[in-house]
């Protein structure tokens, strides 16, 4: 007799609690193999295939496209054959982190009979309650719907969980607030979920925590550009801008290490890291977001253009994994991409600093003594006060300046 079992929304990875289902891969009486794909969801990280661990035939499918389930709710339920002298089903075992369980799922095959048994379409149900830094759906609804902040409350459930109780709680006792805008009734209305939702969460965040600071200053790119041009001679690899801006941004972090850490508010402590996580700004069909180049202190102008290349293409195909959108120590903005000189970046929490560069045009420049027309570029450096001082910041942004106006300056300090 077969056997009819329960796969359920994973754990993604990251902290994530809940996932919107984007597109089913399998209808109900499809045929699927061990770790094949069933589902494309959406988080706030990335789109994500999940595969499920059984073999066999799928009985019943919950939620609908667009509808969002919690991680621990039913996605699908399969009937798998029966097991053989007393074995356990057929299952791959592995661990559903991320973004999936084999490298090579088989195809599915559809079967023309429905299995034996009812066959429904159901919705999942909530799930209640869960251990931090799982909350339960439920009161992040209560606590969204009315504008709380939960990284603000302490838990009063076990292992500092926050029950509904504490959302209520701190729900009789409001800040006073300004009158709220009366809003056109006529106006469209927008989800703020998903990726967007992630952004916008995260920008507040960021303005809410930290105080931060801008530099700027004006830099002669003229002879960055006439080594660009050189380094990508005939027959050579292509070298980008944004490589060679990685590079100097590295090399100025090995010269300014506060700039590449973070604060510990809880311990009271500034983290410096070892290691420099390159994020770089990248504008997608679904929103702003910021994949990282791990380890790029170690990487050469060639080896950070081929990885800028595939995390780019990755980000608008939307398959980047949720490590390879978090665990950044530093951002690279390139706005000059949109036609724009200058820009006061919003540094991406929780890192420390963040390197704006405009756009590089011709300008009117003091050279050698002598008016010119010069490539010029405005960079800008968006710090965390609490890290370092206006001096760091300052001798950062100078040194990188430097390195633009003149390359050599990068090589004599490698």
């Amino acid at each position: 007799m077969a056997q009819v079992l329960e796969f359920k929304l994973p754990d993604l990875g990251e902290g994530l609690t809940e996932a919107e289902i984007v597109r089913w891969l399998v209808q109900v009486g499809d045929v699927v193999a061990v770790d094949q794909p069933v589902v494309e969801v959406e988080t706030a990280k990335a789109m994500v295939e999940v595969p499920c661990p059984y073999g066999g035939v799928v009985t019943a499918r919950f939620g609908e496209e667009g509808a969002e389930l919690p991680v621990g709710a039913p996605l699908i339920t399969v009937a798998v054959g029966p097991p053989a002298s007393g074995d356990e089903a057929e299952s791959s075992g592995n661990v559903l982190v991320g973004y999936g369980t084999s490298q090579a799922p088989a195809r599915r095959r559809r079967v023309r009979q429905a299995p034996a048994g009812p066959v429904v379409q159901a919705s999942a149900p909530p799930v209640t309650g869960g251990p931090v830094p799982v909350i339960s759906p439920l009161v992040r609804r209560l606590a969204r719907e009315n504008g709380l902040d939960l990284r603000e409350l302490r838990g009063s459930g076990p292992e500092g969980l926050i029950l509904r109780a504490d959302v209520e709680n701190a729900l009789r006792t409001p800040a006073p607030e300004p009158a709220p805008v009366a809003l056109p009734a006529d106006g469209n209305r927008i989800p703020l979920k998903g990726v967007r939702g992630a952004v916008a969460d995260k920008l507040s965040r960021s303005r809410r925590e930290i105080p931060d600071a801008t530099c700027w200053v004006d830099a002669d790119a003229t002879e960055l550009m006439r080594a660009r041009t050189a380094m990508n001679a005939p027959g050579r690899p292509k070298i980008s801008l944004l490589a060679l801006l990685a590079r100097i941004c590295t090399a100025a972090l090995a010269r300014f290490p506060d700039l590449n850490s973070t604060v510990d508010l809880e311990a009271r402590e500034i983290v410096r890291f070892e290691q420099v996580h390159l994020g770089f700004a990248a504008q997608t069909e679904r929103g702003l977001v910021v994949p990282v180049v791990r380890d790029a202190h170690a990487r050469g102008a060639e080896g950070l253009t081929a990885e800028f290349a595939r995390l780019t293409e990755a980000a608008r195909a939307g398959r980047l994994t949720p490590a390879e959108l978090t665990g950044g120590t530093f951002t690279l903005n390139n706005y000059g991409v949109f036609g724009v000189d200058g820009s006061t970046p919003i540094i991406n929490h929780p890192e420390a600093a963040m390197l704006g560069v405009g756009r590089i045009v011709p300008r009117p420049w003091v050279h050698e003594g002598e008016l010119a027309v010069r490539q010029v570029v405005q960079l800008s450096l968006t710090f965390d006060h609490r890290v370092c001082d206006g001096g760091t910041a300052g001798g950062f942004l100078r040194y990188v300046a430097d390195c633009v106006e003149q390359p050599a300056v990068l090589l004599r300090t490698l």
